[in-house]
């Protein structure tokens, strides 16, 4: 997704207090100023190294998720989109969409050890399990490079039946994608590299961040028309729509509590309960900043991440975006 693709209301940004909110259910627990320049897009939590790596156009942050203190940047990325982990393999993988390549990173290091082309606007990347490779969302190409996660090798390439945002593994040979051109998923097997199927979600327009209920094969799509679209994989067919806020980026499914999150760039995260895997009540909208679109889930804490900046005024005409505040780049923590 562009680095700036988010929900921004005319007026400028105010960073939460730290303290948290009153009543029960999730709160900001705490913001941590981590400053820098430039935008931002997907953050990945490390959950073996305990370490959150966070995109900023022309480098990747890594950022201790309980402090905020910055362990290392990684530079060289030509709009940076995403990260995914493989572990057995030692390597973490992130796009970089300006220039169609994915960058291999040495997880002790931290130092990029490869580079392979992918396809134009690489964005969305994930890894999958059951294949041991890393799958790229390529926007305007209307594709998903395969790459091998032990040697960077890029195994071919998955035309998929539109323009893809964001993908999830289901862990037992399928890939799940959202069609932000066509408001539909599609469904990948990850043997053969093909689409096997696809779904319209509609009245979902534009999707962007996907979940995924491996237990009960359901799939959350957050969609920029203003509802979570909740879909039945083993179907393949639309369950329900949820109302959530604007300019949704990313989207979480915590299977402790069988809550799905919905963060969006006006500044709310949607929380709903899964009652059952046909039924889901919002139980909470959060308030956390403006621009705080992409958030991660760590699912042993069940702690939320997202991040944001102050902005300043818009241009002349109300047109373009806004400027971000220097060093005003912060991350949001938020607990139950």
């Amino acid at each position: 997704m562009s680095m700036f693709r988010s929900f921004l209301l005319p007026a400028a940004a105010v960073l939460m207090a730290a303290a948290p909110a009153q009543g029960p259910g999730y709160h900001v627990a705490a913001t941590h100023a981590i400053g820098g320049d430039g935008g931002w897009d997907y953050l990945a939590l490390d959950g073996q190294g305990h370490r959150l790596f966070i995109a900023r156009e022309n480098r990747v942050m890594v950022v201790n998720p309980a402090t905020g203190a910055v362990i290392a940047e990684i530079p060289g990325f030509d709009r940076a989109h995403g990260v995914a982990f493989a572990y057995g393999a030692g390597h973490a993988f992130a796009t970089s969409g300006g220039d169609s390549t994915v960058r291999m990173i040495d997880l002790k290091t931290l130092k990029v050890i490869g580079k392979t082309h992918a396809a134009v606007d690489d964005d969305g990347i994930l890894y999958d399990a059951y294949s041991k490779h890393i799958f790229t969302m390529n926007g305007d190409a209307g594709s998903s490079s395969v790459i091998d996660a032990v040697t960077g090798r890029n195994l071919g390439t998955i035309d998929l039946q539109g323009k893809p945002e964001f993908g999830v593994s289901d862990g037992e040979g399928h890939v799940y994608v959202n069609i932000e051109s066509k408001g539909a998923v599609d469904e990948v097997d990850v043997t053969s590299m093909k689409v096997v199927r696809q779904w319209s979600i509609a009245p979902c327009k534009a999707p962007t961040g996907l979940a995924i209920d491996v237990a009960h094969h359901r799939l959350f799509s957050g969609c920029r028309s203003g509802v979570m679209a909740i879909s039945d994989a083993a179907a393949g067919k639309l369950v329900t729509t949820v109302p959530i806020g604007q300019g949704v980026d990313a989207t979480r499914f915590d299977a402790g509590t069988q809550l799905a999150f919905a963060s969006c760039g006006d500044g709310t995260i949607t929380v709903m309960h899964e009652d059952s895997p046909d039924h889901y009540t919002v139980v909470q909208t959060v308030k956390t900043m403006e621009g705080a679109r992409t958030m991660e889930l760590d699912p042993a804490t069940h702690t939320l991440y997202t991040v944001s900046a102050e902005f300043g005024a818009r241009p002349a005409g109300g047109r373009g975006r806004p400027p971000v505040k220097p060093n005003s780049f912060a991350l949001l923590t938020l607990t139950r």
